[in-house]
């Protein structure tokens, strides 16, 4: 799995190689069209089984009832990287998933897509006390804004662990650079 979610995540669904999926899994081909009928299929598969990773193993650990944006947020991105440490070739090809037109996703796909994206959207906005943001702000404006340094942080941090062995890095330093740039944000935009 993790052979094929790396191939579709290097390369898309259109140029990806079941030819190198199975010589990356050290397996024969014959080994992958048992158990997957196509390329499709495998994709489909695969797709099922990254929404799930995203729904139980973080959507479902961040703390609803953090009334703070930010914190919230800080949380979530927390979560997020620990899930990503811990899988990362999933998260690489969900990104993938989200950037490209997938051919004939099925309607259970889809709407299991759709769902996770409303889920998604909860639990970063509901619930959140927009009181703690200064009076002359558009806090929708400002959400985007912090979610904006926030992904924009977790995507330098991310190229700069890249080809390193994560279970061997020190993440302290990062953390404490992260609540740096999460302290300016508070003071830029809360009260």
């Amino acid at each position: 799995m993790d052979a094929a979610l790396a191939e579709f995540a290097e390369n898309g669904y259109d140029r990806a190689s079941t030819n190198r999926m199975v010589k990356a899994a050290g397996i024969g081909k014959g080994m992958l069209f048992y158990y997957f009928e196509s390329k499709k299929e495998l994709y489909h598969y695969l797709i099922d089984h990254a929404l799930g990773i995203v729904r139980d193993h973080y959507l479902s650990l961040i703390d609803k009832q953090e009334t703070d944006f930010i914190e919230r947020m800080k949380q979530a991105t927390k979560v997020k990287m620990a899930s990503f440490a811990e899988s990362p070739n999933v998260f690489n090809f969900l990104g993938t998933f989200f950037l490209e037109s997938v051919p004939d996703l099925p309607s259970h796909l889809q709407r299991q897509y759709e769902q996770l994206l409303v889920e998604g959207n909860a639990i970063m906005y509901e619930n959140i006390d927009k009181t703690l943001f200064r009076g002359d702000v558009d806090v929708d404006k400002v959400f985007k804004l912090i979610q904006w340094a926030m992904d924009g942080y977790q995507n330098e941090v991310i190229g700069r662990l890249k080809d390193q062995k994560l279970s061997d890095v020190d993440f302290d330093p990062y953390w404490a650079e992260f609540y740096a740039y999460l302290d300016i944000l508070k003071k830029s935009f809360y009260n």
